[in-house]
């Protein structure tokens, strides 16, 4: 596997360059973890969110924050200083456990677990995987993934959070429309938690866990501007309903 530490200039920029990997390995039948972490404060809903459902517009425009659709699934997030972000392309015909959806999220999420309980040290409270994706100390939540899946390679990307500014969540995000099991109605700084553990530590762990072994890896620079220009900057891409 290859290793990619990249934060780009723009949100549009950073989520494009998760679905040129994907394409990328497809082509070329490239295994990669990227990490990048983002400066400014934007929402991203997943493939199939509705804005104006899970998204305070207006209290997002008074506070200038814009809003984006990334080409996954899963719920809406605010991205920010204080959020690490990765991504894994695999090779689904490279391992059993990635047959389906449903083995791919348990095999994953497996995996980071346990690189974030190497993180924590010697005596880490409890982590654990709860509803599909996330990963939570015990009833909150710090982690949110999600996947999508070509014929040979899958996109798998998620967010940890460090520090981010959770009160913040409750002003521009609505509650979700399809809540987890274990949310039990509370709201998002109730039902969020940032991890105590720096980026750094976290990214070793995870090198590790997923045996980066590889050269770094150039990133697809063409096709990322391209997917940038022509759908992750445009209204009729991020906002449609």
């Amino acid at each position: 596997m290859k290793l990619l530490d990249l934060t780009l200039t723009s949100p549009a920029e950073n989520l494009a360059c998760d679905e040129a990997l994907l394409n990328q390995g497809e082509v070329q039948g490239e295994e990669i973890l990227r990490f990048w972490e983002p400066r400014e404060y934007f929402v991203v809903v997943g493939y199939a969110n509705r804005v104006g459902t899970e998204v305070n517009l207006a209290a997002c425009r008074a506070r200038g924050i814009p809003v984006f659709r990334r080409c996954s699934g899963g719920g809406t997030v605010l991205q920010g200083p204080g959020c690490l972000n990765y991504t894994l392309i695999l090779q689904i015909g490279a391992h059993p456990s990635l047959a389906n959806i449903s083995a791919a999220n348990r095999f994953i999420m497996k995996q980071n677990s346990g690189a974030v309980q190497s993180a924590l040290g010697r005596q880490p409270p409890a982590i654990s995987v709860r509803g599909h994706t996330d990963l939570a100390l015990g009833d909150r939540k710090f982690s949110g993934n999600s996947q999508r899946r070509h014929k040979r390679a899958l996109l798998f990307h998620g967010t940890f959070l460090l520090d981010l500014d959770l009160p913040l969540i409750n002003e521009v995000l609505r509650m979700p429309s399809r809540p987890t099991d274990y949310r039990n109605g509370r709201g998002h700084s109730d039902f969020l938690i940032n991890l105590v553990v720096t980026a750094a530590r976290l990214k070793t762990a995870l090198r590790k866990t997923w045996q980066v072994t590889e050269a770094p890896l150039d990133f697809p620079v063409q096709e990322t501007h391209r997917l940038a220009a022509e759908k992750y900057s445009t209204p009729g891409w991020n906002l449609k309903s």
